[in-house]
This record gives C-alpha cells, structure tokens and sequence, in this order.
C-alpha cells in the first residue's frame, strides 16, 4: 500500500466512493450519484473533484467537451491507511484498547464475538505456519 496517499476531507470522501462504485464518471454522473445522499448543487461537485485532483487523488480524461474521472488509488488503500490512522490518533496504535472501547459502548453480537474469535486463530496459526517456516530455514521466530 502507498504510504503517500493524500488527506481525503469527509465530503471528498462521499464523491471518492461514488467513483470507487463505478468510474470513469463525469461531473454531471457523479452529481445524480450523490443527489440521493447529499444535497449539492454540480458546482459544488466540480470544487471537490478539482480539490481531489490537486490532491492526485483523481485522474482526468477528456472526452468531448467534458471530463472524466477516475480514482488514482484503490478504496481498500485508502481505508487501511484510515484505520491505521484513527487507531494511531485514538488509541496508541494498539488495537486491544480499540476493540474494548467498542465492545463497552455497545453490546457485542454472538456473530462479532466468533468473527473476533476467528480473526485471532487465524493470526495465531499463520504465526506458528511463519515460526516453522523459519525453524525449517534455520532462523529464528521473533514471538
């Protein structure tokens, strides 16, 4: 994942997830997408698509008289450095407190607990399959 990925502000997120559903769009393409969501006007569309090219977040084709835009970079680029962001900024950068803090403020379904159950045999079993990995090398494990 590129670690240069521009800031994206909340409202240029809205227009980067209409483009990440289905590019390249025009601005007219991409006002009708947001109609049902936001309530802006083509103008303040074209603001936040021309912030977000300054920002190298869209590329530009013309077609025609117009302009098409895509997305430079994948959503799930985006959203990791997002999370790793907010995880850093709110908790230290550790995800236990992260995941405490939520399960606190509200009740945790039997669906979420097993998925967190998983997520955690899934990470211990690569590290044993990595810690093999390694004996059979001749290294060492860092666990």
């Amino acid at each position: 994942m590129p670690d240069d990925l521009p800031a994206i502000t909340s409202a240029e997120a809205e227009v980067m997830e209409v483009l990440w559903h289905s590019s390249p769009l025009s601005a007219e393409d991409i006002a009708a997408a947001l109609a049902g969501r936001q309530d802006w006007q083509l103008a303040t569309v074209k603001t936040l698509l021309n912030r977000l090219l300054k920002k190298d977040a869209l590329v530009a084709e013309r077609d025609g008289r117009r302009f098409l835009y895509a997305p430079r970079f994948p959503r799930a680029d985006w959203a990791h450095g997002e999370s790793l962001s907010l995880l850093d900024r709110l908790f230290g950068g550790s995800l236990a407190p992260l995941v405490s803090h939520f399960s606190s403020q509200r009740k945790l379904k039997a669906a979420d607990v097993k998925a967190l159950k998983q997520l955690i045999e899934d990470y211990e079993q690569r590290g044993t399959k990595s810690v093999k990995a390694d004996s059979a090398k001749g290294g060492k494990s860092d666990d």
